[in-house]
């Protein structure tokens, strides 16, 4: 690099990415010779702005739990910088990110910007608004790949041009990832002369101005890169769990200790590196005979992740309903009644509300147990539109990622991916398989806490004396069921089936153009085929 290159100063924006360890943007920025590095993260107001009108405390997108797990990221990511003789500046944006950065860029006088690669669609309208500032500024900008296993436009690109529709032909095309970047280093430059700027502290979930938060249960799972690696290597220790690890199996009723690694919301905020993950749990494989494969292994969900982020960067509307070629168009149900009292945890039945209790105050709930939620709104007893639901779980969970968020919704409403809708998650027996007793739903619902457990999925069967020596009258100290499930169930599978019949009928709605998804396919149907794996995996965690 030449010396006048050299000498000026390099910017590392945070965003996602929130560690030191495997971060190509930080690497780039120590390495290209700038006598002074300015690591940035912008306090984004769209996120985290109070809404006193939410229906919890928090912003209008982001629950507390979230916000709290991000700054908890913000000042283990800022810690980790200061013992490199660096530390974070950490700006607060009044109204744009990008305009922030812009500012920043040109006061510091920074010629070279580093930033991870991001595939949302507000991340690429945002990136695209600082890039073009930046090259029109004679700011050469450095944008890798990191946040995913695989770069989602080189997988399209091999694919024709269009993302794959299936596991399976993602597995096909996508090969083995990258390593990650295993270089550990003592010190970074220096950070440089910021001028007139206010650089904040990290602040507290309190200071951001969200009202009275002493009732807030303070969830379990704290953020940050020191957190991540701690949990990673406590779960990759028991080498016999990782070589046996097979999705969907696990406890969805387990919440003091829970029946996964909980490294989602780590992945989601980049605090840990999926290549370094993956990179890590190939070690563990090669120190065992015998280990299970994708799509059910850990490194099967890393992968599973990566397609959801591939299909959805190359799908125009992934995120809803009407203009998404690959999505089913249903004609759900209107219904704000239901909505909320699905939403709040009030359905009348226990093994419902309190999977979506644990949402409201952790952020975080088992996969099976966010199936059972899903379907329930959906395509098992409510028929509500998915993306209510996804609205919801995109708020509130800690792990919330717009890719994935999406791609389970859409899966989980059969709307896409996944097309059996006779198979319904039944809100009484498939908890019970687990948690026999309702230890799970005692903990997050203590009114019912003293109910005995011939009658804890289903309260309102309980006589009235019992009722009253449980001091839980149904009806008054918790709700009766909101639908019953057995009507309603079989009025969703009627309607659903008429949605598809209407779809076949009606498969081409763009003009005599073939959309992706029938070019690759000659059906809906063959699509399900080919995901026939999967859907015999899915087939043992149905439970009616």
């Amino acid at each position: 690099m030449e010396a006048a290159t050299a000498a000026t100063a390099a910017m590392v924006w945070f965003r996602k990415g929130l560690r030191v360890h495997d971060n190509p943007a930080l690497d780039a920025a120590r390495r290209c010779g700038a006598g002074r590095l300015y690591p940035v993260f912008v306090l984004d107001p769209r996120y985290l702005r109070p809404d006193p009108a939410a229906a919890s405390p928090g912003s209008a997108r982001a629950g507390v739990a979230r916000v709290r797990f991000l700054l908890e990221s913000l000042g283990d990511l800022d810690a980790r910088l200061r013992r490199l003789g660096s530390r974070l500046l950490l700006l607060r944006a009044r109204d744009d990110v990008a305009d922030a950065v812009c500012a920043a860029l040109k006061d510091w006088n920074i010629g070279k910007l580093c930033f991870e690669s991001d595939t949302e669609p507000y991340a690429l309208a945002r990136d695209k608004k600082v890039t073009d500032f930046a090259m029109a500024s004679g700011i050469e900008v450095f944008t890798p790949v990191s946040h995913t296993l695989f770069d989602p436009a080189e997988i399209i690109n091999k694919n024709g041009g269009r993302p794959p529709l299936t596991y399976q032909s993602f597995i096909a095309i996508a090969g083995e990832p990258p390593e990650p970047v295993m270089e550990e280093y003592s010190e970074l430059p220096p950070v440089g002369d910021t001028g007139e700027y206010e650089l904040l502290p990290v602040p507290t979930v309190e200071e951001l101005g969200y009202g009275d938060l002493s009732q807030e249960e303070i969830p379990p799972f704290r953020g940050g890169e020191t957190e991540a690696l701690r949990r990673m290597k406590e779960s990759l220790q028991d080498k016999e769990w990782v070589a046996k690890f097979e999705k969907p199996k696990g406890d969805p009723s387990a919440f003091l200790k829970p029946a996964t690694t909980v490294l989602s919301p780590y992945l989601k905020f980049g605090c840990l590196s999926s290549r370094y993950f993956y990179h890590c749990i190939q070690d563990v494989y090669r120190s065992v005979r015998n280990y299970t494969k994708p799509p059910v292994s850990l490194t099967g969900q890393l992968l599973w992740r990566d397609f959801f982020y591939t299909v959805s960067f190359g799908t125009p509307n992934f995120d809803q309903m009407k203009g998404n070629k690959i999505c089913k168009q249903i004609p759900w149900s209107e219904n704000e009644e239901l909505f909320v009292a699905w939403r709040d945890g009030r359905t009348g039945y226990p093994w419902i509300d309190a999977i979506m209790i644990q949402l409201r105050k952790w952020g975080w709930m088992h996969h099976l147990a966010r199936h059972s939620v899903a379907c329930f709104l959906t395509r098992g007893d409510l028929f509500i539109h998915w993306e209510k639901g996804r609205d919801v779980f995109e708020r509130l969970l800690i792990d919330s990622d717009w890719s994935i968020n999406n791609g389970n919704w859409l899966w989980l409403s059969c709307s896409s991916f996944f097309y059996q809708y006779h198979r319904i998650y039944s809100p009484i027996t498939f908890g019970k398989k687990y948690d026999p007793n309702g230890n799970y739903i005692r903990h997050f619902i203590p009114v019912l806490k003293d109910m005995p457990r011939e009658y804890i999925y289903e309260p309102w069967t309980a006589p009235l004396s019992i009722q009253k020596k449980a001091k839980c009258i149904i009806g008054k100290d918790y709700p009766k069921p909101v639908v019953d499930h057995k009507t309603a169930s079989n009025e969703c599978r009627k309607r659903m089936g008429e949605a598809y019949a209407s779809s076949r009928l009606d498969a081409n709605p763009s003009e005599g153009k073939p959309s992706n998804l029938s070019r690759r396919k000659k059906s809906y149907g063959d699509q399900d085929a080919s995901n026939s794996s999967v859907a015999k995996i899915l087939k043992s965690s149905r439970a009616e």
